[in-house]
């Protein structure tokens, strides 16, 4: 599976679980985003930054988050000894060489630049899984199998034991969603 390179900007309109919207900006190995959204009764805005290596392994993650209760900050750190979650070292998220903002459709990009995807073959993704409303960090367990790719369109089969969460993820020919159903749209 072959990725064109991503664009500078993109955005996102939340659907059916909550009401938001997104954007995302694209500086090098450098993906910057804001989102703000309403969930039932939660109201938030998540501004996040988060650094790649060459190879799009995850390195550093900086995360601030508004809500009705006050401002929140948190600092994910990714070394070769693990992850470090507000200057706390986490053994629970070993394996994990993504981070995963519950807030956003941009962080399903990461493994898929990473991974070498075969059609139907399947990929086990853990992720460090940043909540919106306190930017707590829990382990996300994940699973992406490539259905269907061409030049403009890749299909995903995507699964997630942590939340009990089945769908077919369609992202465009640079590996940005464009269709997370139950979540986000691309509009832009």
């Amino acid at each position: 599976m072959q990725l064109k390179s991503m664009p500078r900007a993109a955005s996102w309109t939340h659907v059916d679980v909550r009401v938001g919207f997104e954007v995302l900006f694209v500086d090098g190995h450098r993906l910057r985003g804001r989102t703000s959204a309403r969930e039932g009764e939660s109201t938030w805005y998540v501004g996040y930054e988060i650094d790649v290596d060459d190879e799009w392994q995850t390195r550093t993650v900086r995360a601030t988050n508004s809500t009705a209760t006050g401002e929140r900050e948190v600092v994910l750190e990714r070394s070769t000894s693990g992850w470090i979650v507000g200057g706390v070292a986490r053994p629970d998220l070993d394996g994990c060489d993504d981070v995963d903002f519950e807030s956003s459709a941009v962080t399903n990009t990461l493994p898929i630049h990473r991974q070498p995807f075969v059609l139907g073959e399947t990929f086990e993704v853990p992720a460090a899984f940043v909540q919106a409303d306190d930017l707590s960090v829990i382990r996300l367990e994940q699973r992406y199998t490539l259905l269907r790719s061409d030049e403009d369109r890749h299909v995903f089969h995507y699964e997630s034991s942590t939340f009990d969460f089945v769908c077919e993820l369609v992202y465009d020919a640079s590996g940005l969603v464009l269709d997370y159903p139950g979540i986000a749209v691309r509009d832009r």
